[in-house]
């Protein structure tokens, strides 16, 4: 690649990504963060918003954020938008909504659950019913969407843009959108179709200017074109952090940029079931988290890096909560990273060790030791 003609959106291949003008800003002076997180029980506190605005420019709220103390998630969402809007008018917040599960923490859901949800027959008619027992299927009480119901799809769309429109928000993420297919196989195929037509209705309702983010996506044929970003979650030590899955995936993130998309990618060391965390529980068990966090994170600060693209966020901690990551301070991630000099190389053709040069990083992986090293400049 001619390192004269670099720039801040030059794809790995020499091509130029093509933003859309409601993205958030990005750039490589140091790496580039996506935070998500939640608290059911409140809203954040002055310093907690400036330690994650200082993070990053691209953030979400989970499913609960706040509803014990506001009432329903989505005045957590309203909150907490007005709150980084003020001190950082640029930065995008999206709002959380579920397309398969109906968890109960918005106005717009609170009746989906075991004591009410039988005085809503309108609403019962949008979850999925066990074809063997006649009842509703459910994980720990929290019920299923049934995505071929077309009464369903049309008012989770009006619901879902509810929710961006009352927050504020600059647009929502999208999780599980597997629509349970398993659950009912002869269907599948009816089910992949059918999510992505309801993503691509949500997408038209929403507006233009907003940013709908999938889950887990990418390869969801149905749902990605009609999509503006995705993330790769990492869900399981054994399948998405094989070193056969992150090779497919930084593969995906070239793609995904090539198409003028954003890419999220999220790791946490709660997977890894490490012996340091085996038989602790609360406070323990947290702090233990936060130092093995710490110990790993430049392993896959190196695996994000080696598949970065423009528009390519890094999101890390040990899971989803706010006190899981978000403001923890891990220095290494606020260095001065620098374009990337092209793309990645594999040290020995069907091997597993990668390098890719930045301007003022050489980062080194190896995906089947699981080791990584980023030496500064």
């Amino acid at each position: 690649m001619d390192e004269e003609v670099v720039t801040e959106l030059t794809i790995s291949d020499g091509t130029l990504f093509e933003p859309k003008d409601f993205y958030p800003k990005f750039s490589w002076s140091v790496t580039p963060q996506y935070c998500m997180f939640g608290d059911g029980s409140r809203t954040l506190t002055p310093s907690e918003i400036s330690i994650i605005s200082e993070k990053s420019d691209f953030i979400c709220l989970e499913k609960d954020h706040a509803w014990k103390e506001l009432g329903y998630a989505e005045m957590g969402a309203k909150h907490e938008v007005a709150a980084f809007k003020q001190i950082k008018p640029d930065i995008k917040v999206l709002y959380y909504f579920n397309s398969a599960y109906a968890w109960p923490f918005t106005s717009y859901n609170e009746n989906f659950t075991t004591n009410k949800i039988d005085d809503y027959p309108e609403l019962k008619k949008f979850l999925i019913i066990n074809e063997e027992t006649g009842e509703l299927e459910h994980r720990n009480n929290i019920f299923f969407f049934d995505v071929l119901n077309p009464d369903f799809r049309r008012w989770w769309v009006e619901t879902v843009v509810s929710g961006v429109t009352f927050s504020g928000a600059d647009g929502v993420f999208i999780d599980q959108m597997h629509g349970f297919s398993w659950l009912r196989n002869d269907k599948a195929e009816e089910v992949k179709l059918t999510m992505g037509e309801m993503m691509a209705s949500l997408k038209e309702k929403l507006g233009a200017d907003k940013i709908l983010l999938g889950n887990n996506a990418a390869r969801l044929e149905d749902v990605f074109p009609v999509i503006d970003a995705t993330m790769f979650e990492h869900y399981s030590e054994t399948v998405t952090n094989s070193k056969e899955n992150l090779l497919k995936e930084w593969d995906d993130m070239l793609r995904i940029a090539k198409a003028g998309k954003i890419s999220i990618y999220r790791f946490g060391v709660e997977v890894e079931n490490d012996v340091s965390i085996e038989g602790l529980s609360g406070s323990e068990k947290e702090n233990a988290l936060e130092q093995l966090s710490k110990e790993r994170l430049e392993y896959y600060h190196a695996c994000y890096l080696i598949g970065a693209q423009p528009y390519a966020y890094f999101q890390y901690g040990w899971g989803w909560r706010l006190w899981k990551g978000p403001l923890v301070d891990y220095p290494e991630l606020n260095k001065p990273l620098g374009l990337p000099k092209g793309a990645y190389k594999r040290v020995i053709e069907n091997g597993w060790e990668f390098t890719r040069e930045f301007e003022n990083a050489s980062v080194w992986v190896n995906t089947e030791t699981k080791e990584g090293k980023v030496s500064w400049k």
